[in-house]
């Protein structure tokens, strides 16, 4: 687990990178150093580092009397050694995302982020569908609830503990729709994603990937259609045998 705090190394520094190209630096800088062992050592002149080492495989530093900092990746080599030190903390630090919220379990602000809600104070994080909306509606424990489209527009808890998503998606459509190749009731699965699998199985391995949209017909195989961010599809993205809605005729 990824240690959630930055390390902040300041002062007269020499910077040393080694690799297929040597490269030596002296000046104040400030170092600072991710949680996922990304290494960035900026100056005072625009926005970016006159060095760095994005997530590197190891990075040691010592702080004791003049601080220095080691880190390697691939072969490369990024060193910093202090000649007068300013400064050399760590400082707790979070994701930073757009408000949602508090949180019910500490009170500090939730944050919404690529595939996640998380609190900035605490370790609470719920991961999100990657086309989940997060909504101004609060579920009854207090946190978010979000609009996922499977099938249906579900609203739900983003803790799955909370409301399941998959129990919503099962309840509205386990055994609605025939397996195309056997006959059999497509059930509503969790194998890896969420799939209308065939209740054969394993005589029958057919299943599908339900995608991110609503019904909104039938396909010409007998499955249904679903209107999609990117059009309309089949439940079976192979399938040949889509035909899209005709208009009506000009009165």
């Amino acid at each position: 687990m990824i240690d959630d705090s930055i390390r902040v190394l300041a002062g007269d520094c020499t910077v040393i990178t080694d690799g297929p190209d040597r490269e030596e630096f002296r000046g104040r800088v400030t170092t600072v150093v991710k949680p996922d062992n990304t290494v960035l050592v900026h100056d005072v002149d625009g926005y970016q580092p006159v060095a760095w080492l994005t997530r590197a495989d190891s990075v040691s530093s010592s702080g004791n009397g003049d601080f220095s900092l080691v880190a390697k990746k691939d072969g490369r080599t990024l060193r910093v050694a202090a000649h007068d030190q300013d400064g050399f903390v760590q400082y707790q630090a979070s994701r930073a995302g757009s408000p949602v919220g508090e949180c019910p379990d500490c009170g500090g602000s939730l944050v919404c982020t690529t595939g996640d809600v998380s609190c900035v104070d605490c370790s609470n994080r719920y991961s999100l569908p990657t086309d989940a909306t997060v909504r101004e509606e609060r579920c009854s424990c207090g946190l978010p609830r979000m609009r996922v489209e499977r099938g249906l527009a579900f609203d739900v808890c983003i803790d799955r503990a909370c409301e399941s998503l998959d129990d919503a998606v099962r309840e509205a459509f386990d055994r609605e729709w025939r397996c195309p190749n056997c006959g059999g009731d497509l059930r509503i699965l969790r194998r890896g994603g969420l799939i209308a699998g065939c209740e054969n199985y394993p005589e029958c391995d057919t299943g599908f990937v339900i995608p991110d949209g609503v019904v909104d017909g039938e396909c010409g195989c007998g499955l249904p259609t679903f209107e999609t961010a990117s059009g309309r599809r089949c439940l079976d993205a192979t399938c040949a045998r889509l035909v899209e809605p005709t208009a009506p005729p000009d009165p």
